[in-house]
């Protein structure tokens, strides 16, 4: 347990960030299946639509630290081609 004044300021400040980032992570997991389920319909439109509101939820995350860049690019680029498949 932290005994310092500093590492019980540094406890709490962890506990709220963690709270922030589990709301975000679980904010673009949400826009995520949004357009899995898209895809699984068949809908084009529907899932390009999707994608386009998912993209900027994936780099927001990458800017505020929840996810690493290389990794929402790579969801990014595999949710593209398949959305593209679609046609």
């Amino acid at each position: 347990m932290a005994n310092s004044p500093q590492a019980k300021k540094r406890a709490r400040q962890t506990e709220r960030r963690t709270e922030v980032n589990k709301a975000r992570r679980s904010r673009i997991r949400t826009f995520l299946r949004t357009v899995e389920e898209a895809i699984t319909s068949g809908d084009s439109s529907v899932a390009k639509d999707a994608l386009k509101s998912a993209q900027p939820e994936l780099m927001r995350g990458v800017s505020k630290g929840v996810m690493h860049k290389n990794t929402a690019a790579r969801k990014i680029s595999r949710l593209t081609s398949r959305v593209k498949a679609l046609g």
